[in-house]
């Protein structure tokens, strides 16, 4: 496994929709996924998707929040997509690996369902919401063509983090301190 290069924002691969993997099963979109997963925490991160690392394809990497009994899973995604299950939206402070230094309050949907296929082949669907939903959206962005501040309302709340104390939390179920950069 290897740690790459992640791309910042300016950079145009960060600007344009990624394309299909014609074969998720290759060995070099496997070899991709694990060193994905590997430059996500040496950044460190909680999410990647592949055009951060310079590669113009459909695949995610992320870290789900805790569950219930304070479980994280470390989810691979090839070609995945998403919908949004309902009009209802919070903000969220979000950082991103492609941003650095830099915090954005963004609008993101509460409840979505999302799929794709996993490194074995086979096709993971699930429904989801609040920081779970919020983390897939923004690193699913990245694999449209966008960046969190491209989604914000008011770029008077894009800020550095070191400024972050001098912030009220937003008000909602995303508002949490587990928010941290994807």
């Amino acid at each position: 496994m290897a740690i790459l290069k992640i791309a910042r924002m300016g950079h145009p691969i960060l600007a344009q929709p990624a394309a299909l993997v014609p074969n998720p099963a290759a060995p070099e979109i496997l070899r991709l996924v694990d060193d994905m997963v590997e430059t996500m925490f040496d950044a460190p991160g909680q999410g990647l998707a592949a055009p951060q690392v310079h590669v113009g394809l459909r695949v995610a990497v992320f870290i789900t929040p805790p569950d219930t009994e304070g479980r994280r899973e470390l989810v691979r995604l090839i070609n995945p997509t998403w919908e949004k299950l309902g009009e209802a939206q919070d903000m969220a402070w979000e950082g991103c690996l492609s941003v650095p230094g830099l915090r954005g309050l963004v609008p993101r949907y509460t409840h979505i369902r999302y799929s794709g296929i996993l490194p074995d082949g086979q096709r993971l669907e699930r429904e989801v919401s609040g920081w779970h939903a919020r983390v897939v959206q923004h690193e699913f962005d990245h694999l449209d063509g966008m960046l969190y501040p491209q989604r914000m309302q008011n770029l008077s709340d894009l800020i550095f983090e070191s400024e972050m104390r001098h912030r009220t939390p937003p008000q909602g179920p995303a508002a949490r301190p587990e928010e941290s950069e994807t």
